[in-house]
């Protein structure tokens, strides 16, 4: 899945469109919904990496070092996911964090609901995602 910076280039469809996400006009109603959504994501987030991780230390088809360097390698991956995701939540950074969020599965569309149509009309332009 493959997200947006901010006042980046999305793809809809076929089509190139210009995104330009004005941060500073996300209503404050959105901004404590994302406060609180934020931490389930996480709790979803940690656990997926957790099960994950067990998984591949759990292949006794690998060597121990294989497992290890796997392990590692995916470790990596989720480090950064979680760092562009939930690191330094900001009211300027919510709408890209929120996308992050929900393009990874970790918020559910009936949790999306409860943001406005701009903000929710904002996180399915730059997840390329649409309500399920």
């Amino acid at each position: 899945m493959g997200l947006l910076c901010p006042q980046s280039r999305s793809r809809v469809g076929n089509t190139a469109v210009e995104v330009r996400i004005v941060t500073g006009d996300v209503p404050e109603a959105d901004w404590k919904i994302f406060r609180k959504i934020r931490q389930a994501a996480l709790e979803r987030f940690c656990r997926r990496v957790l099960k994950q991780l067990e998984g591949i230390c759990a292949d006794e088809s690998r060597s121990p070092l294989d497992r290890v360097g796997i392990a590692r390698a995916e470790f990596a991956e989720a480090d950064k996911k979680l760092a562009q995701a939930f690191d330094n939540p900001r009211r300027s950074q919510m709408l890209w964090q929120l996308a992050q969020m929900y393009g990874e599965r970790l918020v559910a569309p009936s949790e999306l609901e409860q943001f406005s149509k701009p903000t929710r009309d904002r996180v399915f332009v730059l997840t390329d995602r649409n309500p399920e």
